[in-house]
């Protein structure tokens, strides 16, 4: 059975994660996360990809990020794998695939941001790695909490409309992420993950399929006929 075609819509914000192989590790020292950040920042220059948010796991990486270009997150997601897969065959005398066969993604409407923001930067405390986000280094927390210089991460508009300034908007986005994501929304931005939909509100969904064509929804089948789709593309300014 042919394999589902990715969701993807030029200057749209996505939630990206990229497991390893079986689940095993893919960065052993502090120079691998540092590998990995600096071809994270070499490809989304070169490929057109504004980073918005990460967090580095020990076998598994989380990224919120806008492509520019329709194949933009393809071209990016592949130069990572060959550029670190070369490093850590190098490093540690190793050979098979380093990651799973697929990164998972899916379309992430404004109005959901700051949840994934917050969805990505507490998961080394929901993995019982650290007590708190401030205490993991290979995130952007510090960047949008403490105001730590970052050359990689670009805010979205979402994240500035916080404050004024920086001060104001890293106090409220602390004050924010002191709330962790409740069970239903950690649930549904999962779900929108693993299958590849659209995170995002009735109406952004609606947008999306009308740029698309393509049901973005799980679980209900013929929800919305084609022909509904069509009628309705005048959506596609709201994108």
């Amino acid at each position: 059975m042919p394999r589902r075609a990715r969701l993807t819509l030029a200057g749209i914000p996505h939630l990206v994660v990229q497991r390893g192989h079986n689940r095993q590790a893919t960065f052993f020292a502090d120079d691998d996360y540092l590998t990995y950040l600096h071809y994270l920042r070499q490809g989304a220059h070169r490929y057109g990809c504004a980073v918005h948010a990460y967090a580095l796991m020990t076998n598994h990486v989380h990224l919120l990020l806008t492509p520019t270009l329709t194949d933009s997150l393809a071209q990016l997601m592949r130069y990572l794998g060959s550029r670190y897969v070369y490093h850590m065959n190098t490093v540690y005398q190793r050979s098979g695939p380093l990651w799973e066969g697929r990164f998972k993604s899916c379309m992430v409407d404004d109005a959901c941001l700051l949840d994934c923001y917050r969805y990505i930067e507490l998961n080394p405390v929901r993995a019982g790695t650290v007590a708190r986000p401030g205490d993991y280094q290979w995130s952007s927390h510090a960047c949008h909490a403490q105001g730590a210089a970052n050359d990689l991460t670009l805010d979205h508009a979402a994240y500035q409309m916080l404050g004024q300034t920086a001060p104001q908007r890293q106090a409220a986005y602390l004050a924010l992420i002191r709330q962790d994501l409740n069970e239903r929304t950690l649930a549904e931005i999962r779900s929108a993950l693993e299958r590849g939909l659209v995170l995002g509100t009735e109406e952004f969904k609606d947008a999306v399929e009308a740029a698309t064509a393509r049901p973005v929804r799980a679980g209900k089948p013929g929800r919305r006929k084609l022909a509904d789709i069509s009628s309705s593309r005048n959506e596609r300014s709201r994108l």
